[in-house]
């Protein structure tokens, strides 16, 4: 499912028209996203977390010339499903 397909199904779902749910969803992406950067974490009971974690600096290597190389350390975003979505799933 792709934005377009999900903005669909959310405005099918409440009734909202198309351009309303794009707002909806825009609107709570950027919720996350500005909760997510302040280093806070996002939990949709049931649904999942979202939550920064610290990635440590690392060495990798080049595949093309085999040299190592120097990776930075840095924050990611992460998802861990909830008990109701990962039964869903299961």
């Amino acid at each position: 499912m792709n934005k377009g397909e999900l903005i669909a199904s959310i405005a099918k779902e409440t009734s909202l028209t198309k351009a309303n749910a794009a707002l909806a969803l825009g609107a709570t992406i950027n919720a996350i996203s500005k909760t997510l950067k302040k280093g806070d974490s996002v939990t949709l009971i049931g649904f999942g977390t979202f939550k920064v974690a610290k990635r440590a600096a690392r060495t990798g290597h080049n595949p093309r010339t085999g040299k190592a190389i120097k990776i930075a350390a840095k924050k990611v975003a992460k998802f861990k499903a909830g008990a109701t979505l990962a039964k869903m799933v299961k």
